[in-house]
C-alpha cells in the first residue's frame, strides 16, 4: 500500500512532467517544420486543433456534473470562459508567428517568463503579497527582473554559433538557407505570448472560484478558441481551398497539436497540480530548453546560439529564484514580517489559492 502510494504521489508524477515537457517540445518542433513545408493560415490551424481537443473533452461536462454537484453555468462564468478563450487564442496565434520566426528552442527559453509575468499580474490585481523587508517577496521581485533581463539578452543578442548543422534535417526536404529566422521579431512574438499566458493564469484562477470543474472549464475552453479560429479564419482565408487538409506534415501537426497539446498537456498539468501543487511542477519548465536544442538539432538542423545558452541560463536562475521565494513563503518562513501587516492587508498567494481550490 505504502509503495503503491509512493508511486502514485512521487514516481509518477515525475514520469509524466518530464514526458509532457518532451511531448510539448516536439508538438512545438512539428509545427516548426510544418511551417517550413507551407503550412495553411494560423487561424485555420488553430480552428482544426482546438476542434479535435474539444472533441474529446465532450464527456467532461457529463461526468462532472455526475461526479459532484457544481453551480449552474451563469453568465458570468460563460463571458469569463469567452475571455480565457480570446486570450487563449490570441497567445497561440502570438506563439505560432514566435515559432514561425524563430524556433522551438527559443520558445522554450522565453516560455521561463510566465512565472515572473504572472507574478508581476498577480500584484497587480492583488492576489500575490509583498512584503519587502520578506526575504520570500525579496527573492520573487529579484528573481522576476533576472528573468526578465534573461529574456532580453535571448532576443537581442544572438551571438556567435555554438552547435552547426551540416545535414539536411530529417523532417525537411529543403535547403538549409530556408532556415533563417527574424530572432528579434519573434523573441518579441514569444514575450508577448508569455504576458498573455499569465493573464490566462489569472482569469482561470478566478474562474476556478466560481466553477471547480477543471475539464469542464477547458472543454469551454477549447470549444471557444475552435470557434474563434474558424471565425477568424472564415474571414481571413475565404477561400475554402484554404481550409483543405492534404495527408502530409500539415495533418500530422494539426492531429497531434490537438490531442497531445490542447487536450493531453492541460489534462495532465491540471492533475499534477493538484496533486503535487503549482512549484513542483513549474520546475519541470526549464528541462524544456535541453529538449528544444536537442530537437532542433537533430529534426530541423537548427543551429545553437551562445546569446540562447546565456540568457536561457540567466532565465533559469531568475526562475528557481522565484520559485525558491515561493517556496519558503508557502512554508511560512516569513510569519514574523506577515505579523506585522493588519489582518486587512493579507492576500492569498495566486498559485498557493489555486492549489487549494483543487483541494
Amino acid at each position: 500500500m505504502r509503495n503503491g502510494r509512493y508511486c502514485y504521489r512521487d514516481v509518477l508524477p515525475f514520469t509524466t512532467l518530464v514526458t509532457m515537457e518532451c511531448v510539448t517540445v516536439a508538438v512545438n518542433t512539428l509545427f516548426k517544420a510544418a511551417t517550413l513545408r507551407g503550412i495553411i493560415s494560423y487561424h485555420v490551424f488553430i480552428a482544426y486543433a482546438y476542434a479535435i481537443a474539444a472533441l474529446l473533452l465532450l464527456p467532461s461536462p457529463f461526468f462532472s456534473h455526475r461526479s459532484r454537484v457544481l453551480p449552474p453555468l451563469n453568465f458570468s462564468i460563460i463571458c469569463k470562459i469567452c475571455l480565457l478563450g480570446l486570450i487563449g487564442y490570441t497567445s497561440t496565434i502570438m506563439g505560432y508567428a514566435g515559432i514561425n520566426y524563430s524556433s522551438p528552442t527559443l520558445s522554450s527559453a522565453i516560455s521561463n517568463l510566465i512565472p515572473a509575468f504572472t507574478f508581476v499580474l498577480a500584484i497587480i490585481f492583488r492576489m500575490e503579497k509583498v512584503a519587502l523587508r520578506s526575504s520570500s517577496s525579496q527573492a520573487k521581485i529579484i528573481g522576476t527582473i533576472v528573468s526578465i533581463s534573461g529574456a532580453l539578452v535571448v532576443v537581442l543578442y544572438k551571438g556567435p554559433p555554438l552547435i552547426l548543422t551540416s545535414f539536411l534535417p530529417i523532417l525537411l526536404r529543403q535547403p538549409l538557407h530556408s532556415l533563417c529566422s527574424n530572432w528579434v521579431i519573434g523573441g518579441l512574438f514569444l514575450a508577448t505570448q508569455s504576458i498573455l499566458v499569465a493573464m490566462w493564469y489569472i482569469v482561470l484562477v478566478s474562474i476556478m472560484k466560481e466553477y471547480p470543474a477543471e475539464l469542464t472549464v477547458i472543454f469551454f475552453y477549447n470549444l471557444s478558441v475552435s470557434i474563434l479560429g474558424a471565425i477568424v479564419g472564415l474571414i481571413t482565408e475565404p477561400d475554402l481551398n484554404a481550409w483543405r487538409i492534404r495527408l502530409d506534415i500539415v495533418l500530422l501537426s494539426i492531429i497531434c497539436s490537438g490531442i497531445l497539446g490542447s487536450f493531453l498537456n492541460n489534462a495532465v498539468h491540471t492533475w499534477a497540480l493538484h496533486l503535487k501543487g503549482p512549484v513542483y511542477v513549474a520546475m519541470f519548465k526549464p528541462l524544456s530548453i535541453a529538449i528544444a536544442v536537442a530537437m532542433g538539432v537533430m529534426f530541423l538542423g537548427d543551429t545553437l546560439y551562445l546569446g540562447s545558452v546565456a540568457g536561457a541560463t540567466i532565465i533559469s536562475i531568475g526562475f528557481y529564484t522565484v520559485l525558491w521565494g515561493k517556496a519558503k513563503e508557502d512554508m511560512g518562513d516569513d510569519n514574523e514580517i506577515g505579523n506585522l501587516e493588519s489582518p486587512s492587508t493579507h492576500k492569498i498567494p495566486l498559485l498557493r489559492s489555486y492549489k487549494n481550490q483543487g483541494a
